[in-house]
Order: structure tokens, then sequence, then C-alpha cells
């Protein structure tokens, strides 16, 4: 699976999450290294990098800081799922590395 050029939206978060609807994220892939930078909704600009592997499962790390001037950073583990239009939709387990370190579940869809 290749996620080069994809652009995914929240669709579904835990109430501790930063993103909303309004982030937009735009996914870059060369070989098995993803890339993505975001921003909307609450979050001014944020970064990921992650490895995909042969099932499209992506183990990444990510960045961002939020409109309040404050810098985050977590983990993330997300699972494919191809949707009947053909569109990915990604099931996401992350945990906060800096705050609280409390943990959360997002769905992201591709436009």
């Amino acid at each position: 699976m290749n996620y080069n050029n994809k652009v995914f939206v929240p669709v579904s978060n835990s109430e501790n999450a930063e993103t909303s609807s309004d982030t937009i994220f735009l996914y870059k892939q060369v070989g098995n290294i993803l890339t993505s930078e975001y921003s909307g909704g609450k979050i001014k600009k944020g970064h990921l990098i992650g490895l995909v592997d042969e099932n499209g499962n992506i183990d990444m790390r990510y960045h961002q800081i939020n409109v309040h001037g404050e810098l985050n950073a977590g983990i993330c583990k997300s699972t494919p799922e191809i949707l009947e239009n053909g569109k990915i939709r990604l099931h996401e387990n992350w945990q906060w590395t800096s705050g609280d370190k409390s943990k959360g579940e997002s769905i992201l869809e591709e436009q």
C-alpha cells in the first residue's frame, strides 16, 4: 500500500486529541518511509514520520504545535481499512509522549 500524495482528515477522535475534522494531513511516501505535514483546527503546524509495513500498517511518531503555542509529541500505530469506494480509512491507536502521556484512538479517512 502506498500513501503518497493522499489527503486524510479525522472523522472520529478521543477527547484528549488535538486534531479535529478541520485538521488536514498530506501524506508523502518513498519506499516504506511515510511523512506528513498537517495543520488546521487546534493545530498550527504538525509533522509525522513513520514506517509502512507490507500490509499498510504504519508505525509513526508525531510532533505538533497547537494554537496555544504548546509543543506536544506522541506515538501512533495505524491500521488501514479499504472502503467500498476504494478510499482508505485509518484506525489509529496513539499515546502522548509529552504532557499527561494519555492514550487515545482516532479514525482518519482519505479525502
